[in-house]
């Protein structure tokens, strides 16, 4: 009978520690922090896009007139 007092009694520990634990949501957190920067990014790559591709196409227009 003592021994089964003692597994619950290291059951219940354990249990306790696995909810006292944080290390998995800081990671999670990190995680989404990740992804919101990732979908930021992606965001002004879509949003910029043509606007950048017309300052270069601009570019080398002048250089190609410049040879002329």
């Amino acid at each position: 009978m003592l021994g089964l007092i003692t597994k619950v009694q290291t059951r219940a520990t354990d249990l306790k520690e696995f909810y006292q634990d944080k290390s998995g949501a800081t990671a999670i957190e990190y995680g989404l922090i990740a992804a919101g920067i990732a979908v930021a990014i992606i965001a002004a790559v879509f949003a910029l896009g043509d606007e950048v591709k017309g300052f270069f196409t601009d570019i080398q227009t002048q250089l190609e007139n410049a040879g002329n």
